[in-house]
């Protein structure tokens, strides 16, 4: 035994050896890079399993929504666990509005009466789904109060494009109530499209095709959405801001000075709610009118019909109104050199319900980080600048603790927030990314160092093989095995980090890891711990792995001679994006003038049925070019000062001098490409690379002034967006200009 302990710890060293004479870590001279894989080896010693396994079942033991009991209790927990590892934490309180249901009525009325359950069942292979008193009922929150009667009409996935659909079906959705399934888009933009056509109200139900037993064996016996089950969800339209809609742009205090309800331009005016696929099938069978279209049928056993109904549907929803206290959880661990420059690290605590997946799993493993790294402090290391652990309140409804506290400590955040790291829930299988690309070099450096503890190779290398497995063919597969990175996606909204980069242009990241985790407990009663542990990650080493991620780059920013930031795969990234909208304008150049040729020669018709009347629409106007040269000319420049960079960055990785206010000007990078007057027509979203799109929900726009307005036909607009862009990037080109100036320096 103890031969082969000396072995194997003869093999651990020669191994690290190896390693770090062949791996360099951005931002770490030689002998700094030595170090921070000897405080990573000892970092990763300090997770466990059943700390994780502990957390969840703790944290998730209770329904804890804004406002709840034991709501407030976790963020006290976490409090007192953050100081009892010697941090300096705080509970900061926010007010904010929290509606909840006192009256929901969905009925068809008529010959076949039928009264929905709109509830979801206690099972008893699920210890926690009984805790009914508890509970926040199924709805959408952010409904509006309603009481409206009227035909029904099935919209698919109620997306700009369906109504198009049902427009050369002949079906209009005027003074209707639709009902649209779940997916396709985040599901506050159905009632949000649905308003703009004229509809009264708006259902959105969970198909067993997208999310139940098309999918798998339903819960309890399998992961997916039993027939029961409801997805609840915020509806927000949160494409114009997020957080608490009477506090737009400034924090919601106990003092602070709120507008009306009826002026939010974020909150919608007709009356919605989530229902089950049980609920949903007597409403489908209702339906008169044309069969639905290939692509829109589910997995129900009927016949999909687009509507109207035959007989109509009663929709009654009534809500309390209340200011609610939103608890965020704040601990620090001042930093040694830099204590001004902060890396900020969050996971939200509240959730609809149990929420053992969707919030817990990741919070335990940021709780799980958090003590490891203060574990490191007990050894005598201290990182040079500060790190700000948070665990949010509120984010459920509409982003609220984390957008509240980023808006209320603006000023502070813009000076000194070096990144913020964001985790969600999170489950076994693939390690994914989205963030800044300038930190997309940092992340790759992090998944190469990172082992995956089913495969035993890397997590960069296991999330390669699973894009090749999926992709379309044998040339795209060997693309993808071939390349030494991983591209990091592009972030839209749907968590935590959207007020710091898109409102304060902070660099941001979001980590997380699944696609072996699949299930239909999604903000339902049965996200517990009991689905998580069958279903989502039996062991707790994905846990674990994710707090090695997030760990690794929370250390890395912490501690890096100079920040981590790489400006050539933003460089790279923007050109591409640039190179789309510029297509995207050909194209639909291209497009129109064959639609217009196609009307004119009078062979255009919506109807595919030759019975019914030809529609001839009135020709689209011409497609005018527009003036590119400026963002080309930016474009060039910044590739100029970026190969600089990157030539400078390889001979004289930290400069003798000025290193501080490279460090400055390295994180201060992202600021520059805010745009303070804001995107059109939601000024809070000031980010001029990436945004939520206004019909996409969650769903990233890159280069989201240009591209949408060129996508709405707004010309002039696109012209205007193109002038500020160009501008954007030639201030962050002389940026790079004036971090070379300190890096030519010996």
């Amino acid at each position: 035994m103890i031969r082969h302990i000396a072995l194997t710890l003869t093999f651990t060293c020669l191994l690290f050896l190896v390693r770090a004479q062949t791996k360099t870590i951005s931002g770490f001279t030689k002998e700094s890079t030595d170090a921070q894989f000897k405080l990573e080896e000892k970092f990763d010693n300090y997770p466990s399993t059943k700390n994780v396994d502990n957390l969840i079942k703790r944290l998730s033991a209770r329904p804890h929504h804004v406002g709840s009991p034991y709501g407030k209790a976790n963020a006290e927990y976490v409090r007192d666990l953050f100081k009892s590892w010697g941090y300096e934490v705080q509970i900061e309180t926010f007010q904010v509005l929290f509606p909840t249901p006192k009256t929901r009525v969905l009925e068809l009325q008529g010959a076949q009466k039928f009264i929905a359950k709109l509830e979801e069942p206690a099972l008893k292979e699920d210890a926690t789904s009984g805790q009914k008193s508890e509970q926040l009922p199924t709805y959408n929150c952010w409904s509006p109060d309603g009481d409206v009667t009227a035909e029904l009409v099935f919209v698919n996935y109620g997306v700009p494009a369906d109504y198009d659909e049902l427009e050369k079906l002949g079906i209009d959705v005027k003074g209707k109530i639709v009902i649209a399934k779940y997916g396709g888009s985040w599901r506050g933009i159905k009632p949000k499209v649905a308003q703009e056509h004229g509809a009264i109200g708006c259902i959105i139900y969970s198909d067993p095709e997208g999310d139940g037993y098309f999918q798998g064996d339903v819960y309890p016996k399998g992961a997916f959405k039993n027939e029961f089950g409801v997805q609840r969800g915020s509806v927000l339209d949160m494409p114009i801001y997020p957080g608490d809609p009477t506090t737009p742009g400034y924090g919601s205090t106990a003092d602070a000075k709120r507008i009306d309800r009826k002026d939010a331009a974020n909150l919608l005016k007709i009356p919605v709610i989530p229902i089950s696929y049980s609920d949903a099938k007597p409403l489908l069978q209702s339906l008169g009118g044309p069969v639905a279209p290939e692509k829109w049928r589910g997995a129900l056993p009927l016949t999909y019909h687009v509507g109207p109904s035959t007989a109509k549907v009663h929709l009654k929803l009534e809500f309390n109104w209340d200011i609610k206290p939103a608890y965020d959880v704040i601990a620090k661990l001042k930093g040694s050199q830099y204590p001004d420059e902060w890396v900020i690290r969050g996971n939200h605590h509240d959730a609809w319900v149990n929420g053992a997946s969707d919030p817990v799993s990741g919070l335990a493993a940021e709780l799980e980080e958090a003590r490891s790294v203060a574990e490191l402090v007990k050894t005598g290391w201290s990182p040079k600048r500060t790190i700000i652990y948070c665990a949010w309140d509120a984010e459920e409804p509409s982003l609220m603790g984390s957008t509240e506290w980023a808006e209320h400590h603006a000023k502070e955040l813009t000076e000194k927030a070096v990144a913020y790291i964001n985790t969600d829930g999170s489950g076994r299988g693939f390690f994914y990314a989205e963030g800044s690309h300038t930190l997309e070099t940092m992340v790759n450096e992090i998944a190469r160092d990172v082992i995956d503890p089913q495969t035993q190779v890397s997590v960069l290398e296991r999330r390669k093989s699973a894009d090749a497995a999926q992709a379309g063919s044998v040339k795209a597969k060997k693309e993808i095995l071939n390349r030494k990175t991983l591209p990091i996606g592009a972030m839209g909204s749907g968590s935590d980090y959207t007020p710091f980069i898109q409102h304060l242009g902070i660099a941001s990241l979001d980590f997380g890891y699944g696609g072996e985790s699949d299930g239909g407990d999604y903000h339902s009663i049965y996200d517990s711990y009991d689905h998580y542990k069958r279903f989502k990650d039996p062991t707790f080493e994905y846990g674990v792995v994710l707090a090695k991620t997030t760990g690794r780059a929370t250390l890395r920013l912490a501690d890096a001679d100079v920040l981590p930031f790489d400006y050539q795969t933003f460089q790279k990234t923007v050109a591409t994006y640039a190179k789309e909208v510029t297509g995207l304008i050909d194209n639909l150049r291209e497009s129109t003038e064959v639609e217009n040729r196609m009307i004119h020669e009078n062979r255009y018709t919506l109807a595919a049925d030759p019975t019914k009347k030809l529609v001839v629409p009135a020709p689209k106007a011409s497609v005018p070019f527009l003036n590119f040269s400026d963002l080309q000319n930016a474009l060039n420049q910044l590739e100029k000062n970026v190969n600089v960079f990157s030539e400078l960055s390889a001979a004289n990785p930290k400069p003798n001098t000025n290193l501080a206010r490279l460090n400055q000007l390295l994180y201060q990078s992202e600021r520059l490409l805010i745009s303070e007057t804001g995107l059109p027509r939601r000024p809070w979203y000031k980010h001029t690379i990436y945004a939520p799109g206004f019909y996409t929900g969650y769903g990233v726009k890159t280069l989201p002034g240009v591209r949408e307005a060129i996508e709405q036909r707004n010309f002039t607009e696109a012209q205007e967006q193109l002038n500020i862009l160009s501008k954007t990037i030639s201030s962050f080109a002389q940026q790079v200009e004036a971090v070379n100036a300190i890096l030519r320096m010996r």
